[in-house]
């Protein structure tokens, strides 16, 4: 096959304690996961999930004990923050039942939904895509993905993050309101998962606005931490 142009690297994520990397191919996210959350963006009770997507080259890979750094993006004035358990697929299917759906996870991750809150708003008021909002350059930093027979990810798993050294944003994994098997079974009715496809499952309550300077510690029980400053 004859290119016009050299393809770009595939986007890639680092895997925990080895020198391979995950190819990323499709990058779904959850919104309003966890109750409060939900409840602070204006969502009542357990309501079906929903999805949107960012691009593969959305990730910005952290090496463990890394500081990363994510430039403050254009065009906005309210840059948030969102701390979020990552599922990395490894087996592909199309209406996944929720009692055969960790057999497809190949790992987990931490990571950070960085969100143009107020594109965001703006695209909600007029009915229009959240793209601008949710899919812009390095919007999905992540830490490196841990094999699920590596980790110890226990389903009360705290969820964390600093800013500064203060808590912004703190649960358990238990308090999602759709399960890990459920997002992945419910995501795969409307999408053929494919080996490489990352979900970020929502965020706990304490969404919040960063500034240049700000230093972004994000961590998962069992999983690391990752650390991100806004330059």
């Amino acid at each position: 096959m004859q290119f016009v142009f050299p393809p770009p690297a595939p986007a890639a994520v680092p895997v925990a304690g080895d020198s391979v990397f995950f190819p990323v191919h499709r990058i779904y996210c959850v919104g309003r996961n966890y109750a409060e959350h939900a409840r602070e963006m204006g969502g009542t009770g357990r309501e079906a999930p929903f999805f949107f997507m960012k691009p593969a080259d959305a990730v910005l890979p952290v090496p463990i004990g890394a500081i990363g750094q994510m430039a403050y993006p254009t065009q906005t004035a309210d840059l948030q923050h969102e701390i979020e358990l990552v599922i990395a697929v490894g087996k592909g299917g199309h209406d996944i039942d929720a009692e055969a759906a960790l057999q497809h996870v190949w790992g987990y991750a931490v990571g950070l939904d960085m969100t143009r809150r107020d594109l965001q708003g703006e695209a909600k008021k007029l009915g229009r895509p959240w793209c601008t909002g949710k899919g812009f350059d390095y919007s999905a930093p992540i830490g490196p993905i841990h094999r699920v027979a590596q980790c110890a990810l226990a389903a009360n798993a705290s969820i964390e993050l600093k800013v500064n050294g203060s808590v912004r944003q703190h649960s358990t994994l238990d308090q999602l309101i759709w399960s890990i098997p459920e997002i992945i079974a419910y995501c795969s009715k409307f999408y053929a998962l494919q080996p490489g496809d990352l979900i970020f499952t929502g965020t706990p309550a304490g969404v919040a606005a960063v500034a240049p300077g700000d230093l972004l510690e994000g961590a998962i029980a069992g999983l690391g931490a990752l650390s991100l400053r806004i330059v």
